[in-house]
């Protein structure tokens, strides 16, 4: 069954949240706003830049900001540009000819979308690259995310990287740059955006309108704001307290706690999130805590009632630090890799847990407090 066009997900936009290109003012990355704005004025604007950075923390919202700057020729020091702007608007409609947004597209046979941009998304650029604007101004292409190319369509950008199209400009936003062709790094020059302070997170939350909870979602999502978006819009907070209630239950393990949170892992997919990618990124978040906790001491903020004085309990020293750490990265990979080959995610959930709660710091865990 053909699915509406206005129902089809955005694969570069985190669901509950507005769409990056609708986000008028980015917040928290003034220093790579300031060296895109210097290079630009001191005519180094290079043909291609690469905006790497944790995820959600702006790069997209930044490449759309660019975008809009640079073809309403707005003089703001900080890429602003009024909202009435008839380029502004056309581009937050999607329907600006001078722009072209590449991301992962929808495939119709399967029903959802494609895991990787594929090579003919990137060719599109080859026309759009080839037409002249009818205002006979620059075109801008944006790939969103670039990580996502498969490997015939990474060939594909550095081919059109390697010839440059006159007053093209291609920006390319990458959460893992490292998967990206050396070539095409250094094709590329380099903005780095950063996490966000815990003010900043609140002020750009506000903006968004997110209110409650504020302190505890940027805890949890590391100064990432879509982060925060995604966990506040799928009830992250309430799956997270329930992750610390269950390793509450150490030295043995609540069983029917283990399976309830292994089920609600097995949710269908939707506009609201996949609620597999949801649990497992919240046991590396925990894990990730408690790793840290061994070395540092407990969290603070906490992002859950009696997160510090359970990881303080389970995470002691510096050699339980380690295990909580190694767990992480083997165990994560491991239930990602088996969802990839479509196993039961409530099995591959449960099977973490399992592991988790022999763990030598979990089982030696003094009993928790009656």
């Amino acid at each position: 069954m053909k699915v509406e066009l206005e129902d089809i997900p955005e694969a570069d936009r985190v669901p509950g949240a507005p769409h990056p290109r609708m986000t008028q003012r980015l917040i928290g990355q003034d220093h790579a706003v300031a060296q895109f704005v210097d290079a630009t004025r001191e005519g180094r604007l290079h043909h291609a830049w690469l905006l790497t950075g944790p995820r959600g923390v702006g790069k997209a919202t930044l490449a759309w900001s660019i975008a809009r700057w640079l073809l309403t020729g707005a003089a703001s020091d900080d890429l602003s540009v009024p909202a009435d702007d008839p380029v502004a608007r056309r581009i937050a409609a999607l329907s600006e000819s001078a722009v072209q947004l590449i991301r992962r597209p929808w495939d119709d046979k399967s029903g959802r979308l494609r895991a990787e941009i594929t090579v003919d998304e990137v060719r599109r650029l080859l026309s759009f690259f080839r037409m002249t604007a009818a205002d006979g101004g620059r075109r801008i292409a944006i790939v969103d995310a670039a990580d996502d190319m498969n490997p015939q369509a990474a060939n594909a950008l550095l081919k059109l990287l390697e010839e440059p199209p006159t007053d093209g400009l291609i920006l390319l936003v990458a959460h893992q740059p490292a998967r990206l062709l050396p070539t095409i790094r250094s094709r590329c020059r380099t903005l780095r955006l950063t996490s966000l302070s815990p003010e900043r997170m609140a002020e750009a939350l506000a903006g968004l309108g997110v209110v409650d909870q504020v302190e505890a979602l940027a805890a949890l999502s590391e100064g990432s704001v879509g982060e925060a978006l995604r966990l506040s819009g799928q009830d992250g907070l309430t799956r997270y307290q329930q992750i610390v209630d269950l390793f509450g239950t150490l030295p043995r393990m609540d069983r029917m706690a283990a399976a309830r949170l292994s089920d609600a892992a097995a949710g269908r997919p939707g506009a609201g999130g996949d609620p597999f990618d949801l649990t497992v990124t919240l046991l590396d978040r925990f894990l990730t805590r408690t790793a840290r906790a061994g070395l540092m001491g407990a969290p603070l903020p906490q992002a859950a009632k009696n997160e510090g004085a359970l990881m303080s309990r389970i995470a002691p020293d510096d050699r339980a630090a380690r295990d909580w750490a190694g767990a992480q990265a083997r165990l994560s990979a491991r239930a990602r890799s088996g969802r990839a080959v479509n196993l039961d995610p409530a099995a591959l959930v449960m099977d973490m847990l399992t592991e988790l709660a022999h763990l030598p710091p979990a089982r030696s865990a003094l009993p928790a407090p009656n």
